[in-house]
């Protein structure tokens, strides 16, 4: 892994074009972000398991599948077997965070958990230990929809999170989600993310490969 990675957001992709946009983005990126949303926990939809595993039929991209979903426990094993790599689901909707992550573990994926910006930061803590966790997503706006705006505290928060994994000699990666784009990626990737998810800023350009080649560039990966 570079210093930096981008994992572009399908959820701005064009859905006519899927393959199209996803290998775009290819000659760049090694990841490729994959939103899962309930309508429940977040008030949207989007994508599910047959389009996860259509997509792993056409790409050697890691897939970093984001359940943003009520009931993570019952969908671990459908969305290992479509093909993701990292299964990232929320502190918020799940009583046993450490079963789950054993599980995804157990099906030789690696294990994400993401926490909602109103959730205080603390919730996560445990998680920031050496070898809890291979994930952790910071959600820079307020899940749901794409297209948001970057929210500042967020910055605070990623800084201490990665003041918090190195401490710990943590090798999970630190990530981030919302409002990733020209103007706020240096913020992010300067508090400490490593790992940073764009949707609009690069699905929802003219030529998604180029925007995905610019980000790279702002944060010092060339190509």
């Amino acid at each position: 892994m570079r210093e930096y990675e981008l994992s572009p957001s399908l959820l701005s992709a064009d859905f006519g074009y899927v393959m199209r946009d996803v290998e775009s983005i290819t000659p760049y990126c090694k990841f490729l972000h994959l939103d899962v949303m309930d309508g429940h926990y977040v008030p949207n939809l989007t994508i599910g398991v047959p389009v996860i595993k259509s997509i792993r039929k056409h790409s050697d991209l890691i897939l970093d599948t984001h359940l943003m979903i009520t009931n993570p426990e019952e969908f671990i094993e459908p969305f290992a077997e479509a093909g993701s790599d990292y299964i990232t689901f929320h502190v918020e909707c799940t009583n046993e965070p450490f079963e789950l992550i054993k599980r995804i573990r157990d099906l030789g994926k690696k294990a994400g958990i993401s926490i909602h910006p109103d959730t205080p930061a603390e919730a996560i803590y445990p998680f920031l230990e050496k070898g809890a966790v291979d994930l952790i997503l910071v959600m820079s706006v307020r899940p749901g929809f794409g297209g948001q705006s970057y929210i500042p505290e967020s910055t605070a928060r990623i800084a201490d999170y990665r003041k918090r994994l190195d401490e710990n000699g943590s090798e999970a990666i630190l990530s981030v989600d919302g409002g990733i784009n020209v103007k706020t990626i240096k913020e992010a990737a300067g508090a400490g993310a490593k790992l940073l998810v764009a949707g609009s800023a690069v699905f929802g350009k003219e030529n998604p490969g180029l925007a995905a080649k610019e980000l790279y560039e702002l944060i010092g990966v060339t190509f």
